[in-house]
């Protein structure tokens, strides 16, 4: 795992501190999005099909603080948009530091080296940087040549100034386990902590469906890349039973308020990927108000095929909790490669017919 033993602690001291009050449902990773506009307009993105009013939204230092409060995570992940853009980034980043939760700062990096001055190397900042594969995938993926070039020049400078990096790779239709298993080695070589990887969301704006991968597909590609990797040295920023998860062992239920997510538009119900369910005022009404029980795989057709870290890793999370020993031998041995794979369940909606309908007789 790609995790250093300080954050480590902390998390499992905010865990542990949950199962003692018997907290049922916490957040593990607060998702906080300042802003939506980007610099990219990526294929696979549901948030460029906003309208520029939407666009030019943005949250400021005193509501990312307050969301950070309200929430209390240990972590904070900034997704967008890109929040490069945002002029007030470096005193959010900054006031969270001082609260010392662990931040995730995202990035396509094609800012980072004209703004890595306006920040401080801490062990609380990690740059996550988007690499959706090597040179030729990624600028594919983001429909914009030379920005895979511009990434890794911003990551070798962020390395170099002492920050902590990270790389976030979506993968999508027409990967093979080879091309991912060398871009992996790729990174490992640029010197990154640890490399975040899943399968991609199949966002309804996104202007390019077609290049989504299905979830079977996707497992059948996972065990292709650790089968690979087995005697490999790569820092997967995942719980072991995660990976093991999208390897096709592990039958979960999505988890989403394990991330909830604070953006322009509220709280946004019930998770970071879907934009249409509704919106919320505060954490607490979101937590109270989500019908939580309506999403996930087999339960909701907007979920079909999601592997989300956003939505499963907060899954594996628990389930290592309750079954350390399980998960201590799934990171020794690594994601089973071979065998059965587990199946999602499908979404069946439910249509009444005449017989379903109950008649009354009085006499």
């Amino acid at each position: 795992m790609g995790v250093p033993l300080r954050q480590q602690v902390a998390v499992g001291t905010y865990l542990m501190k949950q199962k003692l009050k018997g907290v049922d449902k916490y957040p593990l990773v607060l998702m906080l999005e300042p802003l939506f506009r980007c610099n990219l307009e990526c294929a696979g993105c549901g948030k460029i099909a906003y309208p520029d009013d939407i666009l030019n939204k943005r949250l400021s230092v005193e509501e990312c603080l307050q969301a950070v409060d309200e929430c209390g995570a240990p972590m904070v992940s900034i997704p967008g948009g890109e929040p490069l853009i945002h002029k007030e980034m470096p005193e959010i980043v900054a006031g969270i530091v001082a609260r010392k939760k662990f931040i995730y700062l995202c990035t396509n990096a094609l800012l980072l080296k004209k703004r890595i001055k306006d920040y401080t190397p801490s062990p609380y900042l990690t740059f996550s940087v988007h690499l959706d594969g090597n040179q030729a995938r990624h600028d594919a993926s983001v429909c914009q040549d030379g920005v895979f070039d511009i990434a890794v020049e911003a990551i070798k400078i962020a390395l170099d100034k002492g920050f902590r990096v990270t790389v976030n790779c979506t993968l999508f239709q027409g990967e093979t386990s080879q091309e991912v298993a060398d871009f992996l080695d790729y990174a490992t070589e640029l010197g990154v902590e640890g490399i975040t990887i899943a399968p991609g969301f199949s966002y309804e704006d996104a202007p390019d469906q077609d290049s989504f991968i299905s979830s079977q597909t996707a497992k059948e590609l996972f065990r292709g890349i650790f089968a690979i990797g087995k005697k490999k040295k790569w820092k997967l920023n995942h719980s072991s039973l995660y990976l093991d998860f999208l390897a096709g062992n592990q039958q979960y239920d999505c988890t989403p308020w394990g991330n909830p997510t604070r953006n322009v538009l509220g709280w946004q119900k019930p998770c970071y990927l879907l934009s249409d369910e509704g919106y919320v005022d505060s954490f607490q009404e979101m937590m109270d108000t989500t019908s939580w029980d309506n999403y996930g795989a087999g339960k909701n057709p907007k979920c079909e095929g999601c592997m989300a870290h956003c939505g499963y890793e907060a899954t594996a999370v628990e389930d290592t909790l309750a079954h350390p020993l399980k998960a201590l031998i799934s990171s020794i041995r690594g994601p089973r490669t071979h065998g059965d794979i587990v199946q999602a369940p499908n979404f069946k909606p439910t249509t009444a017919t005449l017989k379903d309908i109950p008649v009354k007789v009085e006499i």
